[in-house]
Formats: C-alpha cells, structure tokens, sequence
C-alpha cells in the first residue's frame, strides 16, 4: 500500500529542487513556509548557519551572480520520506564565473509544513565549499 502522504511531500521536494535549480529566488522563497528556515551545516562564515526563508533571499542572490547558469543546479539522487520529513541525497553542480567548477554531494533533511517547505537541514562537504568560495 502507498503512503500518499510521504509521496505527495517527496514530490513537493522533487519541484522545490526543480525551481531551486532555476535561480529564480523570489519562487524559490515563494516555495517555502513563511516561517520556513534554512540551517547549513559547518562554521563557514558567510555561508553556514540558520536563515531565515527571507533572510535566504540575500546568500542565494550571492552565490547566484557567481555562476555561469545564475543557479546552482540540485539534483536529487535518492529520497527517503516519512510523515512529514523528507530525507534526499543530492548533487549540486555550478560552473563559476571564473572557470572552476563547484561539484559537492549534499544531504538535506526537509519538513514539510502547509504544503510548502518548512525546515531544511543541509548537510554538504565544508573543505570543498570553503576551497571553492572562499579558498
């Protein structure tokens, strides 16, 4: 028997990683709880740490104007869900603006919440983060 349910909410995380992967940040915003946070794993400044869906806007808009495609493409290789959590496995790829490539395996911990995304935990390779961004 399928759980409507978990497959109703993967498939709210399969088109918010869609639209994430577009670069258009008021959608992707627009995606999220209006209470909605962001919590990124690691101590790099400027990166890491709790945002709000709103306070996302700015570090999107950053990184953004650094890549060659203006987005930095997402792309799910596995989820896993259960009431209202999501569990995905993913890889995220950009070509900057000066040539060097930004290849990273991430896991993100998502909670749905009113059919939009609440929380997302991302866990990612800091060391390759911090070389490639800030290195």
């Amino acid at each position: 028997m399928t759980d409507t349910g978990t497959d109703t909410n993967k498939g709210i995380v399969a088109r918010f990683f869609e639209t994430f992967s577009t670069g258009n940040v008021p959608a992707i915003i627009d995606a999220m709880a209006d209470d909605g946070s962001w919590w990124v794993s690691g101590s790099l400044d400027g990166m890491s740490g709790s945002y709000t869906a709103a306070g996302l806007a700015p570090l999107l808009v950053g990184a953004n104007a650094g890549y060659k495609a203006h987005a930095l493409q997402i792309t799910p290789t596995g989820m896993i869900a259960e009431g209202d959590k999501v569990a995905v496995e993913a890889r995220g790829y950009a070509e900057l603006l000066d040539g060097r490539t930004y290849d990273c395996q991430y896991h993100f911990l998502i909670t749905i919440r009113g059919g939009k995304i609440g929380d997302v935990k991302e866990y990612m390779d800091t060391q390759h983060a911090k070389e490639t961004f800030f290195g």
